[in-house]
């Protein structure tokens, strides 16, 4: 390992960069919901009690208590993985052994991911079978966990192997290969937004058409007024796992379905259930999923092209530890991505504010929509309520801490805005 190397010492910044922050982040919403955390405010006292807010603080800090271990176990696995030789050596070991491009890619990528894996295991129980069952969120039995890893991992590996097999074969015979990978990616992408809904999702859950209503009857009604055509609207088994709630809308044309959470119909009024709709169908009639895929589109071809001018520098391999030996170097730009993954990926969580500062004013944007459509804020103010009690989400979150994490405006600020700005 050379650590005078340029490569080396941008990934060892980006490591400390990282570590700093996340910590930093982290330890200053702790202290903060220890001082503020439970004062309930004043719009909420009718809403939410004492032992409400004990609960959710709680919670939190069981989570917070567990993330600091799960961190620096991963995050030092992670370091020794890279710095120690271990990929060079899975590398050159499949490659001399296969004399195979393809194999040794699909090799090295599943061997790679085996040590991540078995060190999160610990911590993946002791959320779901400690800290959630604690909370009386996990429904879940240990039976049922297996068999979701198992389809996760079996759907995993499938889609990762065809992504793997379409990247090496961009890359063994295309010379320019950044924009065909690009290509290659998006169309992807595209592929399993329309696959999921009908068939990933229905191996995990139940999926039962919405029986006619009054709920039926207003959610059709709002997706009439908005323009948005859904195949059906489905109830989810979600019960049978968790207890937590959520609806969303998924797939895009012929294939677009209404999922409403189980527990979410449990929760919520008709009224207060048509306004967590109207606000994703806001998303849809502003147009934010094309918006955000106008940014995103573009921005993985400059990403690969920016990749594809490094990529050939044996600087960038050698400083890891592989060989660029003649044989083998042509060979070898699945490994340059990785790479430059483990370079810069660390410096995502300063573009997170970016990112969440968009995503904050698109949930504003829907928020009002459902105001206006629903005829008032009330319905979707008192649901935000609900689902943050239900849930256990803190009320009361530093605004450094949401800069950095929230891609959601907080309940207060989501409040706050319902109540002061007219429909729009």
């Amino acid at each position: 390992m050379n650590f005078s190397n340029i490569f080396v010492i941008i990934c060892c910044a980006g490591i400390f960069i990282s570590i700093l922050i996340e910590q930093f982040l982290n330890a200053h919403q702790f202290l903060f919901r220890k001082k503020y955390g439970h004062d309930i405010p004043e719009e909420l006292k009718e809403f939410i009690s004492q032992e409400d807010i004990k609960r959710m603080c709680d919670y939190k800090n069981e989570q917070y208590k567990l993330y600091v271990p799960e961190f620096f176990v991963t995050t030092a696995l992670s370091v020794t993985l890279l710095f120690s030789g271990f990929y060079p050596l899975l590398f050159n070991f499949f490659w001399n052994v296969t004399q195979n491009i393809y194999a040794t890619t699909l090799l090295f990528s599943l061997l790679g991911a085996i040590p991540a894996s078995i060190v999160s295991l610990p911590f993946e129980l002791y959320s779901e079978f400690v800290i959630e069952k604690k909370f009386g969120f996990s429904t879940t039995t240990l039976k049922l966990w297996i068999i979701d890893s198992i389809k996760s991992f079996i759907i995993g590996m499938l889609i990762s192997a065809l992504l793997l097999v379409a990247m090496t074969v961009v890359f063994e015979h295309i010379e320019m290969w950044w924009a065909p990978l690009a290509t290659v990616y998006v169309a992807f992408s595209l592929l399993f937004s329309f696959l999921y809904p009908r068939v990933v999702a229905p191996l995990f859950n139940k999926f039962t058409p919405l029986e006619d209503g009054e709920l039926k009857s207003k959610v059709s009604d709002f997706m009439a007024k908005t323009g948005f055509n859904a195949s059906e609207i489905f109830v989810m088994d979600a019960s049978k796992r968790s207890k937590h709630s959520n609806a969303y809308f998924t797939g895009f044309g012929k294939t677009k379905r209404v999922v409403l959470y189980d527990t979410l119909v449990n929760q919520l009024t008709v009224d207060e259930l048509g306004a967590v709709l109207a606000h994703e169908l806001g998303h849809f009639k502003k147009k934010h999923i094309m918006k955000r895929f106008a940014v995103v589109l573009p921005l993985v071809y400059v990403l690969l092209f920016a990749m594809s001018l490094l990529i050939d520098h044996a600087p960038l391999y050698e400083g890891f530890g592989f060989s660029t030996s003649s044989d083998m170097f042509p060979h070898m730009k699945f490994i340059g991505l990785f790479l430059l993954g483990k370079v810069f990926g660390n410096f995502g969580i300063l573009t997170s504010v970016v990112g969440n500062y968009f995503s904050r004013k698109h949930e504003y944007e829907a928020d009002a929509f459902a105001k206006k459509l629903c005829g008032n804020g009330e319905d979707l103010s008192n649901a935000l309520v609900k689902l943050n009690k239900e849930n256990k989400s803190e009320v009361r979150i530093s605004k450094l801490y949401s800069a950095f994490t929230y891609s959601h405006p907080t309940l207060l600020e989501r409040l706050d805005a319902l109540r002061k700005n007219s429909a729009q």
